[in-house]
């Protein structure tokens, strides 16, 4: 499959019904256009198992080998949307996967920073960002429950597994009044799309936005 208008138009059509289906726990009406513009650009079929090209542009995840998914259109979008990114924020990212989550940020803000722990995705994800010739993505292999430090405080982290709590060194690496975007549950239980921010003194405000299923964050600190 080559991707064209109307496979692409086909996932925004389920996009916005899905928008709509979710509003009243949401609150959200409409995404921005900043996001949409993104999702309509990346080629999403270029992340997915080249056995798996038909299925790129349906609205539901998608395995991309190793134990892990690829999000459901909808969900990429509307994490991104939570993050209320702009074009010159420095974003993290926990759990690059295929890269598609850090190429549809990348169309929006100055710089993502991309973790990823299994080392043979990390490898697979930089190089389609590559081919891609996405530039403005840093990735590295890692436990992304510790952040990235060094390039600390973020404008906003978004994480693609279910962590069982927040990972305070998460909340750490957030600048004040930036948002993390994370689910938490245990894994194939209940598990909740949080919106974390940050508070002027350093504390959280957290809200619930959506019941979810994701693939659990894994590392030596799944046990702490």
């Amino acid at each position: 499959m080559i991707t064209n208008e109307k496979n692409v138009k086909r996932m925004m059509d389920d996009i916005q019904m899905e928008v709509a289906y979710t509003r009243s726990a949401t609150g959200i009406k409409q995404f921005r256009q900043s996001v949409l513009d993104a999702m309509q650009s990346v080629p999403r079929h270029k992340f997915v198992p080249e056995g798996l090209h038909d299925m790129a542009y349906h609205n539901g995840p998608l395995s991309i080998g190793h134990g892990q998914t690829i999000s459901q259109p909808y969900i990429v979008a509307l994490m991104t949307d939570l993050l209320e990114p702009e074009t010159d924020d420095i974003i993290l990212e926990v759990g690059t996967g295929s890269g598609y989550q850090s190429a549809i940020l990348a169309n929006i803000v100055q710089k993502v920073y991309s973790i990823e722990i299994v080392p043979e995705l990390a490898q697979e994800a930089e190089l389609t960002l590559k081919r891609l010739n996405i530039s403005n993505i840093e990735t590295k292999c890692g436990d992304g429950y510790y952040g990235w430090p060094e390039h600390a405080p973020y404008d906003g982290i978004i994480v693609t597994a279910a962590a069982p709590f927040i990972p305070d060194p998460l909340v750490e690496q957030l600048k004040i009044g930036a948002k993390l975007v994370i689910p938490v549950g245990q894994p194939y239980m209940h598990q909740e799309l949080l919106l974390v921010e940050k508070t002027a003194d350093g504390q959280t405000q957290t809200k619930d936005i959506l019941s979810v299923a994701f693939v659990p964050l894994t590392g030596t600190h799944k046990n702490n």
